[in-house]
């Protein structure tokens, strides 16, 4: 693996040592940059702590051990004097980082949210801005989460694809250039999204995960093993998917935005291409051997309803646009888990767009609101 060795490269923490956080902060490590590791809580980091960082592994010949010299629980020591701040946890966890970086937050750092799902850089700088925080940080979100990984031991991760293609922007849209500028020291990957509704509403996430989990929610609790986005993505099922994406895409048009369709996005990070949505996933070697969840409650319902499918509906509504298959997904989904996704989610009123205009709406997608 190519190292970089540039003096000005610059330095990382990553937030989170779930199955992206890791090999995240592995990847990184190995590319020869200097990373830290926060966790909130410490029985994910006592196996980075024991071995001093992480070892990374693949089938396509990205292996080795990432050191990792500081791996902690104390959000202070993790964000102190970094260039860039990794946020690789659940969506349902930015509010809480948010809370927790604030105070320790320094002027030029960047915090990129991996992924931001839907309107979560919105969500994030809205919790800096109820403290008033007045540091000179910039605030983005990723569409997507770069990798297709899984923990795989105390301290290795199993890295099964790099996308190709990730957009980015942050919260003001004319500062993207220079989040791209540093990011893509490290990651080339990165290329520059329209602005954070573009890439809140590119969130394909939303289609395929909470669907994926309900509609096999037998198969799931049987505990089989099968190939969640192969095997559980049935030609059936699939043509649910393609419903479910055909109102985000209709939400997102009634903002003006022309999000992806499932379809383009699995070509663009993937290059899998297929004349209808369940061949473009079968054709995608990136979900071969990516097994399904093994419960129901975890994040691909707990995360992507509250913050994908819940603020997708909402913005519907707000706008007249219907989106009756996403709705009984969320219906679904919170009958499953016995959650109400309504009440705790991502609804226009919590993210409090409720009362912008169309044209308010639009100045705050670009940071001029």
């Amino acid at each position: 693996m190519e190292r970089v060795t540039s003096k000005k490269k610059p330095k990382f923490a990553v937030i989170g040592a779930g199955h992206g956080g890791l090999a995240m902060a592995g990847h990184i490590a190995l590319m020869g940059f200097e990373v830290r590791l926060f966790n909130r809580t410490s029985e994910r980091l006592w196996g980075v702590i024991s071995m001093g960082g992480v070892r990374i592994e693949s089938d396509f010949g990205l292996e080795g051990f990432g050191k990792i010299p500081v791996a902690t629980t104390n959000i202070e020591e993790a964000i102190s004097g970094v260039d860039i701040i990794m946020v690789a946890i659940p969506a349902t966890g930015h509010r809480d980082i948010a809370e927790l970086c604030y105070p320790y937050l320094q002027d030029k750092q960047i915090i990129i949210l991996n992924p931001g799902r839907t309107f979560g850089a919105l969500e994030f700088q809205q919790i800096l801005n109820s403290h008033n925080v007045d540091k000179d940080v910039i605030v983005a979100e990723a569409q997507t989460f770069i990798y297709a990984s899984r923990v795989v031991g105390p301290a290795q991760a199993k890295i099964f694809r790099i996308k190709n293609s990730i957009p980015v922007a942050s919260i003001k849209a004319h500062l993207i250039p220079e989040v791209l500028k540093r990011i893509r020291i490290a990651y080339p990957q990165f290329v520059a999204g329209d602005n954070i509704f573009k890439t809140s509403f590119d969130n394909i996430g939303a289609v395929f995960h909470p669907t994926l989990c309900v509609l096999n929610a037998g198969w799931i609790e049987d505990d089989a093993e099968f190939q969640f986005y192969v095997q559980g993505a049935s030609r059936s099922v699939a043509k649910v998917l393609e419903k479910i994406d055909e109102e985000r895409v209709k939400v997102a048009e009634a903002l003006g935005i022309r999000a992806l369709t499932a379809r383009e996005w699995l070509y663009l990070a993937y290059n899998a291409a297929g004349e209808k949505l369940y061949d473009a996933m079968q054709a995608n070697p990136g979900y071969r051997g990516i097994k399904a969840p093994t419960r129901l409650n975890m994040r691909f319902i707990t995360e992507d309803v509250p913050t994908s499918l819940i603020p997708i509906s909402s913005v519907g509504k707000k706008f007249d646009v219907e989106t009756p298959m996403i709705d009984s997904i969320i219906n679904l989904a919170s009958c499953l888990t016995q959650t109400d996704y309504w009440k705790e989610g991502r609804t226009v009123e919590r993210l409090n767009i409720d009362n912008l205009s169309l044209k308010q709406l639009r100045l705050l997608a670009i940071g001029e609101m």
